[in-house]
């Protein structure tokens, strides 16, 4: 030991057992409790070692001492000396083994450094030591620097272990609900998930908290935050969304879509006129105002809603499209590793936005923002520069965190472990138990001397060795195997009965507890059998040895064994197949390939370039990837070079090969079966098609039907009910046995008389008592509906409710085009031109029709512009576009000096222009083979000339016809056979609707034509208050009137114009080729055009709801019967009851079958068209 400066020593010591941050503030408190305290305390957590300066009056023995005092493991002798000595560095050096070491003789500052100052209180710490709120904080980003604080309202996903019914879901519902500041709870059963709104992040600890105080397990999975604004770059475009007033018709949105995309630095305008919003990109923030002011110079009114970076927080993206990753590196020992790495990054300027920097080398995440620019600038270049750091070499990956079903599924393995530890202990005590207490007792001679040995009395009074090992037996099953269940529900009445609760006094007492608490969920049950035992083995210890040399045997301590082991089997097996329910998502995730074969410098690239394999998670949008046969795409995109045949069941539900060629949109998950095609990505991460059915899949699963707040109430309530039947069983068998109602030899007990002969009866309601078969019976059925739906091409959006109003349908009404026609190329099949009426030449004529119908994206308007571009249209350009939904589009040609109006015949009428017979005749014929007509009305704005036309005279007719789907008149008329009413609505004219209408079989009588957008709405909502309900079975009308008197309606539609009717609809289902509105109207999307599907989705939703129906109806008919049976009833019939252990198997038996009776949905097959 050598002196310092002014007489001080330095001791190092190294401690295997420090980890955290927690420990460093420990040793900090103790060392300073010394006398004399050191002058210097440093504590490092990478080399697990702490260094202090203190005086010769300090020894280091007496420092050693205090820290084993404080509980840590020093892994060395304490080195003292002087602050400068070289031993030091000797020490740390020889303490740091494997990849520590290596970095240590790699890292020049580690060189510099080791054996020197210690860093005292490593800010990042185990995450296993962190408080919920700690681990909130490093998992939203950290460092306060690197965020811009808000103040919104933020979405909290949280995994939840150990429920088990709906009843569990009720009470952390209930107990959440209290929490002031939040709201929106919404927990997921089958998922082991719960969301909900927090006014304040803060409170994310309070949640977790408050469901672990109340008997479950709660993990922070994600808070993110409902509005987020971020400091974006300088150069970065914004989305614009605006709230706009005052908008009629098409025409106003046309005015304001033409006016706003005049502004310099403007792109992607879209004017919503059903929704009363816009959007917009804009350049930078200034645009927004000058917006404003030209839709208010307009005349309309306008607020912006939102202005946010575009796509900048996304992780999926379209080519131009900021994105965000997360990198996670690996390869960091010391505190000058992400100074390193960050330098490394600043290469790159201003090309990248760093949102989360790395600042501690034990928190590996990095989180940043750039734009691709393939091939260039990509992530791969990203991971490269850090991975090239010659110093330290570092691995670098994409950081992905476990998804929601990720977690639900590990904490489902962690909970079937835990079930099946707990079961394993129970089943090695139920041998012996079964052995001595079943086999002994009943089946061996009452002569054999091992049963005359264990039927002796033993220690004291008349208790036999049967008994104390019985007691020694069921005690360790009682408390380990049983424990869980006990003490959550401890935690549960506890938390019922806080100081502070909301819930009302009277409630308390009439609708509380979950399956936890009651003996299904073995808690109740297990403790009155084994508690009774306990008095009763009490009892015969102090009572005097019997004459016949035979100890007492009257203890329920083999039914403790035997039911625990009974409950835990029917658990674990309820758990394991409650896993299986939600395997519809997993799979569907699973189809995500790992690796990718890039062409490089691929952007675009042709057949020939090198290919190189990388992870799926290095590729950008806009590589160019080769598919090879057999294998799927690594995300969706287009194919530049090569076709081939692609599998699209996993997507659409049909097995049959679908021809690919060059320009066509292939996905992922997806197969290739047949030749190598090269694919350009247009869609990665959370873009992708797979993505988007996973997330509707995922979304639907969450909401849940009526029917199941019937399972809600009665679980609620059944609890207190089976807790005051038993009660009353109790109570009311020993009245009559104390009063001597009963005969003597009701009483087969020998010890305890009437009390414990009436327990036994009140034990078996207990036990045999089982809600959780009516809490899964709706949610186990829908979601495995939900699955099987979306693996035959359906995405149930509506989720649980949508299944059940489907399941319940009177009429679908049919939009015409696109739905029961193709609607994807209409084209012209005939045309007349009249040149002589209007003085115009042909050519003039067909460039007016091309130009007026160039404004619009209505499938006619495209099929007239290409056939008139196809013909010898003239160039023409026109102005004042005008469009009128469900009537047609009006414009004026300067030049030309005339006017155009092109629609249909009702708009024709609104402007006096009067058909010719002949043109009549031919318009009538056109309509009666199904077609669509269109005519073009011109006026002579030439007032001073002798060509003067003061009207709009008839130019030019067109026929369109749209080509019905295959299917269409087959699914149809199964609909019809199974009873339901077919409609059809249209806003074509009356005559082509009903053409159409006939060649599909729908009756003419059922045709609504000629209607605008909210008058389909209208006739809607007019059908389910007039239309005829599907007719009834006998048995169901002869015993129950119908609940629903309307009828319940289905609309299926694809386009903007239907987006009205399906709000209005009781079930909407939308094609999934149709628009955005529609899709987000819709309760089921077709991810196919195929209609048949709609056979599938019909027969599917009555398939789960009889399912659910009959799930509800066996537990509850279990239950009727079973209470009555344990509670006695059949008693004086031969003295037959139940015994709990028996009633315990049933119990899980009622459960598991629930359970496998929704699984056996799995072997649905749909319909055939």
């Amino acid at each position: 030991m050598a002196p310092v400066n002014q007489g001080g020593l330095v001791t190092t010591i190294f401690i295997s057992n420090l980890h955290c941050s927690s420990c460093v503030h420990t040793i900090d408190e103790t060392l300073k409790a010394l006398s004399p305290p050191p002058t210097d305390i440093c504590v490092s957590i990478v080399s697990q070692s702490i260094t202090v300066n203190h005086s010769k009056d300090l020894s280091p023995e007496a420092i050693k001492s205090a820290i084993e005092d404080a509980g840590f493991d020093i892994a060395t002798t304490p080195i003292a000396g002087p602050s400068s000595q070289p031993d030091e560095f000797l020490s740390a050096a020889s303490f740091l083994t494997g990849k520590r070491r290596r970095h240590v003789d790699q890292c020049s500052m580690c060189q510099q450094q080791v054996g020197g100052r210690a860093i005292i209180g490593e800010e990042a710490t185990l995450a296993d030591h962190l408080t919920p709120n700690e681990k909130l904080e490093r998992n939203s980003g950290g460092d306060s620097r690197t965020r811009v604080a808000t103040k919104g309202q933020y979405q909290l996903t949280l995994s939840v272990g150990g429920m088990t019914c709906t009843s569990c879901t009720g009470t952390i519902t209930n107990a959440l609900s209290e929490l002031p500041g939040v709201s929106d709870i919404v927990v997921s059963l089958l998922g082991n998930s719960a969301t909900a709104v927090l006014d304040r992040q803060d409170l994310a600890g309070k949640v977790v908290e408050t469901v672990e105080d109340i008997g479950y397990e709660a993990d922070i999975i994600s808070v993110e935050e409902i509005r987020v604004k971020a400091q974006p770059k300088d150069n970065a475009p914004y989305q614009l969304s605006l709230s706009i007033g005052g908008m009629t018709c098409a025409s106003c949105s046309s005015t304001l879509t033409r006016l706003v995309s005049e502004i310099q630095d403007v792109s992607d305008v879209a004017i919503n006129l059903l929704g009363s919003s816009g959007s917009a990109i804009i350049q930078h923030k200034k645009l927004a105002d000058k917006i404003i002011e030209v839709i208010e110079d307009a005349g309309y009114e306008a607020t912006v809603m939102s202005l946010l970076p575009v796509n900048i927080f996304s992780e999926g993206a379209e080519y131009g499209a900021f994105r965000t990753i997360s990198l996670q590196v690996e390869g960091m020992f010391c505190e000058h590793c992400p100074e390193k790495i960050m330098a490394a990054l600043g290469r790159f300027g201003s090309a990248i936005t760093i949102d989360k920097p790395l600042t501690d080398h034990l928190d590996p995440i990095l989180r940043l923002t750039y734009l691709p620019l393939p091939p260039s600038f990509t992530v791969r270049t990203i991971v490269d520069a850090i991975a090239s750091i010659k110093s330290s070499p570092f691995n670098v990956s994409i950081y992905k965190p476990p998804s929601l079903e990720d977690r639900a599924r590990s904490m489902q393995q962690q909970e079937q472990r835990h079930l099946l530890f707990q079961l394993g202990f129970s089943v090695i005590m139920a041998i012996p138990t079964f052995i001595i207490g079943i086999v002994y007792m009943s089946l061996v001679p009452k002569s054999d001397h091992r049963r005359m040995f264990l039927m002796e009395p033993m220690w004291a009074g008349n208790a036999s060795r049967i008994e104390w090992a019985l007691f020694f037996l069921a005690t360790p099953v009682m408390f380990y195997s049983a424990g869980t269940f006990h003490r959550r529900s401890l935690k549960e009445i506890r938390a019922l009965w806080r100081r502070g609760s909301r819930t009302p006094i009277w409630k308390r007492f009439v609708r509380f507890g979950s399956m936890n608490l009651l003996a299904s969920h073995v808690s109740s049950g297990v403790s009155v059998a084994y508690f009774s035992s306990i008095a009763l083995l009490a009892l015969a210890a102090s009572a005097p040895p019997s004459n016949d040399g035979n100890g007492d045997t009257t203890t329920y301590f083999d039914s403790v064994v035997l039911l625990t082991m009974f409950l835990l089997i029917g658990r674990y097996l309820e758990a394991y197949s409650k896993g299986r329910t939600a395997d519809a998502i997993t799979s569907l995730g699973n189809l995500r390939p790992v690796e990718a074969h890039l062409l490089t410098d691929s952007y675009l690239a042709k057949p020939g370039f090198r290919v190189q394999k990388i992870g799926v998670d290095l590729l950008e949008v806009g590589d160019v990837v080769r598919v090879q046969n057999g294998s799927t795409p690594p995300a969706d995109g287009v194919i530049v070079s090569g076709e081939s045949t692609f599998n699209e069941s996993s997507l659409t539900g049909e097995s049959r090969p679908v021809k690919k060629t060059l320009g066509d949109q292939v996905f992922l998950g997806t197969i290739n079966n047949a030749q190598v095609v090269d694919v350009r990505i247009d869609a990665i991460g959370g873009e992708t098609m797979l993505s988007h059915v996973v997330r509707v899949v995922r979304d639907g699963q969450t909401k849940r039907a009526p029917i199941e707040r019937l399972a809600d109430i009665l679980t609620g309530y059944f609890v207190p009910m089976v807790t005051l039947l038993a009660i009353s069983t109790w109570i009311i068998w020993l009245s009559l046995g104390l009063s001597g109602v009963l005969p003597r030899d009701y009483l087969d007990k020998d010890i305890g008389g009437w009390p414990v002969w009436s327990l036994e009866f009140a034990i078996a309601v207990f036990v045999v008592a089982c809600p959780c078969g009516i809490g899964l019976a709706a949610p186990t059925a829908l979601l495995v509906g939900s699955g099987l739906a979306a693996k035959f091409g359906i995405l149930a959006r509506g989720g649980g409710e949508a299944f059940q109003e489907a399941a319940q349908l009177d009429a679908i009404v049919f939009d015409k085009t696109g739905t029961l026609t193709q609607g994807g190329e209409p084209r012209v099949t005939n045309a007349e031109v009249m040149p002589d009426e209007v003085s115009f030449p042909r050519d003039v004529i067909l460039g007016i029709a091309a130009e007026v119908e160039s404004t619009s994206t209505h499938p006619l308007a495209i099929a007239i512009q290409q056939y008139c571009d196809q013909n010898g249209a003239a160039h023409a350009s026109g102005d004042a576009f005008q469009e009128t939904p469900g009537r047609g589009l009006q414009a004026h040609f300067e030049f030309r000096k005339c006017t155009a109006v092109i629609g249909n015949e009702k708009w024709m009428e609104e402007h006096g222009v009067t058909l010719r017979e002949e043109t009549a005749v031919r318009l009538e014929t056109w309509k009666s083979e199904g077609k669509s007509v269109a005519l073009l009305a011109l006026r002579n704005d030439r007032v001073d000339t002798a060509l003067d036309l003061p009207q709009f005279i008839l130019a030019a007719v067109f026929a369109i016809s749209d080509a019905l789907r295959p299917n269409a008149g087959a699914v149809i008329a199964q609909l019809q056979a199974q009873g339901l009413a077919t409609w059809m609505i249209s806003g074509d004219n009356p005559t082509t609707a009903k053409a159409v209408a006939k060649l599909v079989g729908i009756p003419e009588a059922n045709v609504i034509a000629g209607v605008l957008p909210h008058e389909k709405a209208q006739r809607i909502q007019w059908l389910q208050q007039n239309g005829v309900k599907k007719q009834a079975s006998r048995w169901f009308a002869k015993f129950k009137k119908r609940l629903n008197e309307r009828c319940v309606v289905a609309m299926v539609g694809d386009g903007i114009n239907d987006a009205p009717a399906l709000a209005s609809a009781d079930v909407a289902i939308a094609i999934g080729s149709g628009s955005d509105v529609a899709l987000s109207s819709a309760s089921f999307i077709l991810v196919s055009s195929d209609l048949s599907s709609i056979l599938t989705l019909v027969d599917l939703s009555r398939t789960v709801f009889r399912r659910v129906k009959f799930n509800f109806l066996w537990a509850c008919l279990y239950n009727m019967a079973a209470l009555p049976i344990a509670a006695g009833v059949i008693y004086p019939a031969g003295h037959a009851r139940l015994d709990p252990v028996w009633g315990s198997l049933a119990m899980a038996l009622s459960s598991v079958s629930v359970v496998c009776s929704s699984l056996a949905l799995r072997l649905y097959k749909p319909p055939k068209a």
